[in-house]
């Protein structure tokens, strides 16, 4: 009787020490997205007042939506799941009221946005002025800008993601779309200029 005692609480303290693996959660992670090399095409819509360069894996898309006005387009990133809605607007004595709109639609994003940091630019040689906004945080549009003559054009365009808004998973992409943004309105020419 004493060795069954002994054999039990020996069997006991074996199976009793076996190593148990501690569930952990596992990190969220996100897909390594391998960027294409950046080159530049000229584009220059017929009939169009404005012409600039985009990146050889993007296109334009003229924009056929029932609200669409003349000489809008979108500049489209299949593989980035991203678009940049371009808007146009003739000026008429109303450059004021387009740059307080192009600012109001920006601060409606203010809710989900971190941060809303501006960049001027200026080529006086082209005649091309505007604010850049880079918009930090989960908003639906992170980039957005505009672009005039400060007499007869206007320019409005606005980066958005065919994806739910998440800041870290679209940062290596709005950072590298936003390289895009930067070399469309360096590049950016009025061609009807007085």
């Amino acid at each position: 009787m004493k060795n069954i005692w002994i054999v039990l609480l020996i069997s006991i303290t074996i199976f009793s020490c076996e190593e148990r693996s501690i569930s952990m959660p596992k990190q969220r992670g996100y897909f390594r997205i391998d960027f294409p090399t950046k080159k530049y095409t000229d584009i220059s819509v017929p009939s169009y007042p404005y012409s600039f360069k985009i990146p050889t894996y993007a296109y334009i898309q003229i924009d056929t939506s029932a609200s669409a006005e003349p000489y809008w387009l979108n500049v489209q990133f299949p593989d980035l799941k991203a678009t940049i809605h371009i808007s146009y607007k003739n000026v008429k004595n109303d450059l004021e009221t387009f740059v307080d709109d192009a600012h109001f639609l920006v601060f409606k994003h203010d809710i989900k946005a971190d941060a809303i940091k501006t960049q001027e630019f200026h080529y006086d040689d082209k005649q091309v002025h505007g604010l850049l906004f880079d918009i930090k945080g989960d908003a639906a549009s992170l980039m957005q800008f505009y672009i005039t003559d400060s007499v007869e054009h206007f320019i409005r365009g606005a980066l958005y993601f065919n994806v739910p808004p998440n800041k870290d998973s679209l940062a290596p992409s709005i950072q590298f779309i936003r390289d895009d943004i930067i070399e469309l309105i360096s590049t950016f020419e009025w061609e009807n200029k007085n």
